[in-house]
This record gives C-alpha cells, sequence and structure tokens, in this order.
C-alpha cells in the first residue's frame, strides 16, 4: 500500500504478581528501576520511580482483601514507562485523596499519576517519563 501511515507498535508489557504484602514490594521496586535504566533515566529518576511505586502500593496495601494479590503492569511505549498498579479491595474502599500527603509524594514523584476504585479493586495509574535527554 502507498502512503498508508506505519502501523502503531504496541507496547512492551511486563505483568508481575505478587502477595499483597510489603515484604515482597522491594521486587516491584527492583523490577521498576530495571524498566527505566533500559530507558535510560538518569539516576535520579529511577530513584524517584522506585520511590514513586513503593508509594503506590503502601497505599494499596492498607486497603487490601486478607491474603490478596497486588498485580504491576509496567508498560514501556516510546520514553515513558507506565505502571499500573492493582489489588482487589475490602468492601467500602475509598480512594487516596489527592489533597494527602502520601499522593502528593507520589503525584511529584511521576510525570503523571491517577486512581481509580470500583466496589472490588483499587487501581493507580504512573507515568515516568525521561526528562534528559
Amino acid at each position: 500500500m502507498t502512503g498508508s501511515a506505519p502501523a502503531p507498535t504496541a507496547p512492551d508489557v511486563v505483568l508481575l504478581t505478587v502477595p499483597a504484602d510489603g515484604a515482597y514490594l522491594s521486587v516491584l521496586r527492583t523490577a521498576a528501576a530495571g524498566l527505566a535504566a533500559r530507558l535510560r533515566f538518569t539516576l535520579d529518576e529511577i530513584e524517584d520511580l522506585r520511590i514513586a511505586v513503593d508509594e503506590a502500593c503502601g497505599l494499596l496495601l492498607r486497603v487490601a482483601r486478607p491474603a490478596a494479590e497486588l498485580e504491576c503492569r509496567f508498560a514501556i511505549e516510546g520514553e515513558d514507562l507506565g505502571v499500573e498498579v492493582a489489588v482487589p479491595t475490602r468492601s467500602a474502599a475509598t480512594p487516596p485523596t489527592t489533597s494527602s500527603f502520601p499522593w502528593k509524594v507520589l503525584a511529584s514523584l511521576a510525570s503523571a499519576a491517577s486512581v481509580t476504585a470500583d466496589d472490588q479493586t483499587m487501581t493507580i495509574n504512573l507515568t515516568a517519563r525521561r526528562t534528559s535527554k
């Protein structure tokens, strides 16, 4: 075909599932750091992402059902690293307010951050963008 646009490339995706227990968060922090290094983030950007992932998981662990699993999806798209962390929640779990201190820390460390919740799952989405060229 002449003049057709190139097909969009699918993002590289890494899926990790760990018990919803603080003892396993180092696995997710390490994965985040490794993927950010692959994108040539600076050491400071990598550390910010590691802390953001830790904060997001910490917020989710507070509302997780007993014996739940924390699901983390990393998606590399161009120079961005998207992180989606989700956990099944106890009934009536409310998302963190954007004015809370933990959320402000999280939002300041990521290029973008959002939270969604329904009656069964809470999800935090982060985007980390390499700022240095």
